[in-house]
């Protein structure tokens, strides 16, 4: 899929992706250590990697959403929009993560919650490696089933 957003011939929504990637798994390692029993600090500077991961992964969003827009194809429109769907999921759980931690002492997240962080995080390595494969003009089978195989 090709890009329409993009700076200096440089697609911009594969780069806005890697901010929030990075933000999302040191908020996983810090809460590991809180949990490991640094800080409270270590709790907190997750809790402000989640924030700005959420502010990141929107403008990769609304970079993704310009994409597709542009699309012509109909299959490629619907992989599309498949992978926007993925990449919403994972922000909506990251934000239910936040606001569940604004109430807790320190931003800190318990077991339960890191557990949660921790598949969120799953989520989101797949939706990379996924839009990886559809840049370099592969379309995994799941892909294709979910979109029906017309056009391929």
């Amino acid at each position: 899929m090709e890009s329409r957003l993009s700076i200096a011939g440089q697609a911009v929504q594969p780069i806005l992706v890697m901010f929030p990637l990075g933000l999302f798994s040191m908020a996983v390692i810090f809460d590991l250590a809180n949990l490991a029993g640094a800080p409270g600090i270590v709790g907190t500077l997750a809790y402000w990697n989640v924030v700005a991961g959420l502010v990141g992964g929107f403008l990769a969003m609304l970079a993704g959403a310009i994409d597709t827009a542009f699309v012509r194809r109909p299959t490629a429109k619907r992989i599309g929009v498949l992978r926007a769907l993925l990449n919403m999921g994972v922000l909506f759980l990251f934000a239910v993560i936040l606001m569940v931690r604004v109430g807790a002492p320190d931003r800190a997240a318990g077991v339960g919650l890191f557990l949660i962080e921790l598949l969120a995080l799953t989520i989101s390595g797949f939706g990379a490696w996924f839009t990886g494969e559809l840049a370099n003009g592969r379309t995994p089978a799941f892909a294709k089933a979910a979109v029906g195989s017309r056009g391929y």
